[in-house]
């Protein structure tokens, strides 16, 4: 069969998206290749395709359980045999895995990379031909990535071990210029070629908010969308996201949270009722969402600014993999910089690693203060040089108010800070520029200093936001204590002789809202009633397999159905995403209620 042929047969497309097929051939052909393609460009067709038309077999290296469990599931169900090993398997499970690898009866085998080096696959795999070898998240593998894994630095050696070196491919939604350098040669890719796919996803609406009261804007919005919306609300500790979801199902949204610290029963639980739609909202941590491909996420919100960049757009894009608009919805304050600051610090165990970390950090603090288009500064991040972009779209797009000269401000924050001895943190700062007769402020007699009072005509939110914004333009430095101090920088000297100039924008505490109404998930569908009485079949067989509602049809794919009516085996196969396996399995039972719908509309 043809690479097309294969498409059409297990996955139901008629042809390729973007570089596809150059990336499949590319791997049919024997070379390596490192592929950087963003969260729902279709990276998993570039290895299962080559993965069949392969003699041997294909090891696909991921560290995450979840994506794991969904891939294989898929692939069963389009006919591809596949299976997984990771540390979710009992041993028993695990012997017979490995047994019938043994046996060779699949032709894709999930693995994660702790696994690589110990235990029963180890010594399965040196008599295995394993042809190919798919590295998936393969950013993981570089101390300058976000999520730095040292099991990946084992993948070379465990290649070394096999009796012929396979083809090896890396997959990854995000990679800098130094990601990719550690990916090339950390995973010994033999000149591979490159194939790097444009960042910008257009269905995506970015927004930073810097809302008073985060949790009041948060319940809000929620309240706001319409109730059939799925979406992950990311917190940067397990004490918040209980806290949050807690509220929140207090005031009438029925939301579950998933965190580390929850014993594997209750996270699988969790995991499987947002993946069958029985739950819509999740509050969690970053544990959650890694490797869950779920296409119809219509919202991303993270309550608390995430470690850097990469995270942020790792994590916002698990929304609208389905093409569909959805919200990415960044809300930020100053105490969010100082609990990733305290993060980094506990975390990092070497002084090179810590440095890269804060600079990373950085980076997302300048996006979070940008008066840019933040479309625009995504996609200069990852290098794609963007002079002048406006999208129309993002928060700050959308925000038509002038750029206002704020120096003035800034020179009476930097030299109250100076007159403090650079030694409190920014509430107390902001305190003394407002003239707040607090105990703390007349114990300390900064009453009495020059400054005190300037900008008692602003708001703390206004001063505050003022600070943030020379903070994140490296004016002034914010420790990394528990209790943070603000220091001046050397280049603050160029704001105090009114060298340097500091323009933001007049109303970036109250950031104009993108109107929210959106058409449901369902009214693409010619026929909406019908769709409602597919989903329903959908959730039933979805329910009794165990598996997530996309496994048995996608959304559009309902959509599809609802629209052009089919009522035969050539119709339904001339649906994108449903190939033949999927119709010897559902296609008799969807057809029947198609055919009941047309009958009582009396449809031909």
């Amino acid at each position: 069969m043809t690479i097309t042929e294969l498409l059409k047969k297990h996955f139901g497309y008629e042809t390729f998206r973007d570089q596809q097929e150059n990336i499949i051939k590319t791997i049919c052909d024997q070379k390596d290749a490192l592929v950087i393609m963003p969260t729902g460009g279709g990276k998993s067709v570039c290895y299962q395709i080559p993965a069949l038309l392969f003699e041997g077999v294909t090891v696909v290296i991921s560290p995450l359980i979840a994506l794991m469990k969904d891939q294989v599931e898929s692939l069963n169900e389009n006919g591809i045999p596949a299976t997984f090993l990771n540390s979710s398997l009992s041993a028993s499970e695990t012997h017979k895995r490995v047994r019938e690898i043994g046996d060779g009866l699949y032709k894709l085998i999930y693995v994660a990379p702790e696994g690589l080096m110990s235990g029963a696959f180890l010594e399965v795999s040196r008599h295995m031909d394993i042809t190919f070898v798919a590295v998936d998240e393969a950013h993981c593998i570089s101390q300058w990535g976000h999520d730095f894994r040292p099991s990946y630095q084992s993948i070379s050696t465990w290649v070394r071990t096999l009796p012929d070196r396979p083809v090896i491919a890396a997959f990854t939604a995000t990679a800098t210029h130094e990601v990719k350098k550690d990916i090339i040669t950390l995973l010994d890719l033999h000149q591979p070629t490159s194939y790097i796919s444009g960042v910008d996803r257009e269905n995506l609406i970015y927004r930073v908010v810097k809302p008073p009261k985060k949790y009041d804007y948060l319940v809000k919005w929620l309240k706001e969308i319409p109730s059939d919306y799925t979406g992950i609300i990311y917190c940067a500790t397990r004490k918040t996201v209980e806290q949050v979801a807690t509220k929140l199902v207090k005031d009438g949204i029925d939301a579950g949270f998933y965190h580390g610290g929850l014993d594997t029963e209750t996270r699988n639980r969790v995991q499987d009722e947002f993946m069958l739609d029985q739950k819509k909202i999740i509050v969690s941590t970053n544990a959650f969402g890694m490797g869950i491909d779920k296409p119809d996420v219509r919202f991303v919100i993270h309550y608390n600014m995430p470690k850097n960049m990469e995270a942020y757009y790792q994590e916002a894009g698990r929304a609208g993999r389905d093409g569909l608009e959805s919200d990415c919805i960044l809300m930020y304050d100053s105490s969010d910089i100082v609990k990733q600051k305290m993060l980094i610090t506990q975390n990092s165990n070497d002084r090179e690693r810590y440095t890269i970390q804060m600079e990373n950090l950085q980076s997302l603090v300048d996006y979070c203060n940008t008066n840019n288009c933040l479309r625009g500064e995504i996609q200069n991040y990852f290098g794609e040089n963007v002079d002048t972009f406006e999208c129309n779209t993002c928060s700050n797009c959308l925000d038509e108010s002038e750029e206002i000269d704020c120096t003035e401000s800034a020179q009476k924050i930097l030299s109250c800070i100076y007159r403090m001895d650079q030694r409190f943190g920014i509430n107390l700062v902001v305190d003394v520029l407002r003239g707040a007769k607090t105990q703390r402020v007349r114990e300390l007699r900064f009453d009495t200093l020059s400054t005190y009072g300037l900008l008692k005509e602003e708001s703390t939110s206004v001063v505050k936001e003022q600070i943030m914004f020379l903070i994140a333009k490296g004016y002034i430095n914010m420790s990394a204590d528990e209790f943070p101090v603000l220091r001046l920088s050397p280049t603050s000297r160029g704001v105090l002789k009114g060298a340097d100039k500091i323009i933001m924008k007049q109303t970036r505490l109250d950031i104009k809202d993108k109107k929210k109404a959106k058409k449901k998930a369902n009214t693409n569908a010619k026929h909406p009633e019908l769709y409602d009485e597919l989903s329903k079949i959908r959730g039933k067989i979805a329910q009794s397999k165990n598996v997530p509602l996309y496994v048995v049809f996608a959304n559009n794919v309902l959509a599809d159905m609802a629209t052009y009516l089919p009522t035969s085996k050539e119709e339904f196969l001339d649906i994108k995403g449903i190939g033949e396996k999927k119709y010897d399995s559902f296609g008799e039972v969807f057809m029947s209620a198609i055919i009941a719908y047309k009958t009582e509309k009396n449809l031909h």
